[in-house]
């Protein structure tokens, strides 16, 4: 998944008429291009193409080597090449995030048992997808023991990373104050927040975070309506 920061950067280096124009025409080409053939395609010199087209790469949107073009070797250097990245890049606000739900339920399609119900087998992967990255962020900041309040901290870390912009209202909860499956949780309410209670759940249970337990609330502003609650007062 590409972070918010990287896609900001890319819609940044794009928002230049050259740039734009340089990175469509490579796009287009489908095969590498020189430095000289962006430039001619823009119809600027080939110092300042060089500049833009550097600029492109440090924001992820192309990469460069250096290639011999045609399969002819000629005296010297062989040029810089550009190519796209092959990275995509998308930015919503709030935040959006189909592909978690598309991966949930291609999962669940792959792994169905015989006569099992496609609901069951959605709530049972998303129960797994979410166990996995709270796993995945245990391994990687090694909490140690957790109590309810640090690990409701490391909790809201994973959430923000999947959009549901968690919001800290009292030590022991978290309010979710965006969901990142819409505009398809209005399409199936019932069985995409049926996967999204059992996605948070497994996002406790793999960072093993005690006594908590994800509540239904009334939803504000059109926003999540679900809390994560914890039974204790503090860390253990």
């Amino acid at each position: 998944m590409t972070s918010d920061l990287a896609t900001i950067r890319a819609v940044a280096a794009l928002d230049e008429d050259l740039r734009r124009g340089m990175y469509s025409f490579i796009r287009d080409a489908g095969r590498p291009v020189t430095r000289e053939e962006a430039a001619a395609a823009v119809g600027i010199s080939r110092k300042l193409a060089a500049f833009h087209l550097d600029k492109l790469v440090t924001a992820g949107l192309l990469r460069a080597r250096y290639e011999t073009v045609g399969g002819v070797r000629k005296v010297g250097r062989a040029p810089k090449v550009y190519e796209p990245a092959g990275t995509d890049f998308a930015i919503t606000i709030p935040p959006r995030h189909p592909d978690v739900l598309a991966a949930i339920l291609v999962d669940a399609v792959a792994s169905a048992a015989p006569g099992e119900p496609a609901r069951d087998a959605a709530l049972r992967e998303a129960g797994r997808h979410g166990s996995a990255a709270g796993a995945a962020e245990r391994e990687r900041s090694r909490p140690g023991r957790l109590g309810t309040e640090r690990g409701l901290t490391l909790t809201s870390a994973v959430l923000a990373r999947h959009g549901f912009e968690p919001n800290r209202e009292t030590p022991v909860c978290l309010r979710l104050r965006n969901c990142p499956f819409q505009p398809l949780a209005g399409r199936a309410p019932e069985l995409v927040c049926g996967m999204t209670d059992r996605f948070l759940n497994g996002v406790v249970e793999g960072l093993q975070v005690p006594g908590v337990s994800t509540a239904r609330v009334a939803p504000r502003d059109g926003g999540c309506c679900v809390e994560l609650r914890g039974s204790e007062s503090g860390d253990s």
